[in-house]
This record gives structure tokens, C-alpha cells and sequence, in this order.
């Protein structure tokens, strides 16, 4: 039952091998710090909704599934919400729409239909732990890498590149603004993806 928990980081990586996600991806990866943020949230929705579709999957009806499904995720991800609102109110501002959006996630739906709502509360339990954690992994490394390069800080560590020389003396001394931006986003995820299907041996 534990390789459920491995496939979601690895074999079955939202991001680098199933490749869905990528909206909220690009978008909030311009900061690792953000990157961070809502990694942990699409854990927390992740798991407590494949927790609950697991657990009801004998009474939810076959042809009313995908709106229950989303009843329950709007839910996880309306607590999701307020809770940052009150407790990291910058980082909430950060993500903006982004986190109420959770709720269309393919990656939450996708592993409500076609795992939790198919498989006992404990697989479904480590399948949405490790999906999360896998999407959280990767999105914080994407977001390290574009603020690294784009903005000349980690985790919004002041500085710049005066004071902020990861690579050593004189590297980073100007930013490197496209990867801000979406395109340099998505070069990051493709490099990324290259490097995972090598290091599995899939290329």
C-alpha cells in the first residue's frame, strides 16, 4: 500500500509526468515563498478530500460523483482559504485567485475519480498525501529556481543581487526577468521533466 504514497511522487508526478496542474504552477512559482504556500494548501485539500471520498464512495451515486466531489473539495478548500486569510494574510494576497481555484484543480479531481473514489481510505489517504507532497516538491523547486534566477532571492530573503550570491562572486548581478515570466516558467518545468524521465530512466 506504500507505493501508493511513492507513485504520487514520483511515477505519477502531478506535474512532471502526469503534466496537469500547470495553471496554478506557472502562475505561483514566481517566489519560492508562494511556491510553498500553495503546495501545503493542495496538500491539505488533496488529502482531507480523498479522505472523504474514499469514506463515502459507497453512498455518493454514480451519476451525481463529480458535483458531490467538487462539494467536498470547495468545502476543504473554503477552510483553506479563510484560515490563510486570517493567519498569513500577505501570503493569501500573494496567491489571489489561485487558491479558491483549487477547487477545479485537475490534480484534486483527477485523483478523486480515479483513485479515491475507487480504492479504501487508507489508499486513498497515501495517495493524496503523496500527490501533494510530489506537486509541493516540485512547484517549490520551480519557484526556488525562477526567484534564484528571475529576482536574486530565496524565499524573499532581502538583498538582491548585491546581497544575494548564490553561485558565488559576480553571477547574479543583474536579474534574469524572463524567468519571471510565464515562458521561463514553463522552460524550467520542461528541464525539470527531462531530468525526472532521465533519472527514472524513462528517456
Amino acid at each position: 500500500m506504500f507505493r501508493h504514497f511513492v507513485n504520487g511522487i514520483l511515477k505519477e508526478n502531478p506535474v512532471l509526468v502526469l503534466a496537469i496542474g500547470l495553471c496554478p504552477t506557472l502562475a505561483v512559482s514566481t517566489s519560492a515563498y508562494n511556491a510553498l504556500g500553495m503546495g501545503v494548501a493542495v496538500i491539505f485539500v488533496l488529502t482531507m478530500s480523498n479522505l472523504i471520498v474514499s469514506a463515502a464512495r459507497k453512498v455518493i451515486p454514480q451519476n451525481l460523483r463529480i458535483p458531490i466531489f467538487i462539494i467536498i473539495i470547495s468545502t476543504f478548500v473554503t477552510i483553506t482559504d479563510y484560515v490563510m486569510k486570517a493567519y498569513l494574510p500577505e501570503l493569501a494576497k500573494n496567491l489571489g485567485v489561485f487558491v479558491p481555484l483549487i477547487v477545479v484543480n485537475c490534480i484534486i479531481l483527477g485523483r478523486a475519480e480515479g483513485f479515491a473514489y475507487k480504492h479504501s481510505v487508507p489508499a486513498a489517504l497515501l495517495d493524496g498525501l503523496g500527490s501533494g507532497i510530489g506537486f509541493t516538491l516540485v512547484i517549490f523547486i520551480i519557484g526556488s529556481i525562477r526567484e534564484i534566477l528571475g529576482a536574486g532571492t530565496w524565499m524573499s530573503i532581502p538583498g538582491g543581487f548585491e546581497g544575494f550570491k548564490v553561485f558565488g562572486e559576480g553571477f547574479l548581478n543583474y536579474p534574469v526577468l524572463f524567468m519571471i515570466l510565464p515562458p521561463g516558467g514553463f522552460l524550467v518545468i520542461a528541464f525539470l521533466m527531462a531530468l525526472s524521465r532521465k533519472l527514472t530512466g524513462e528517456a
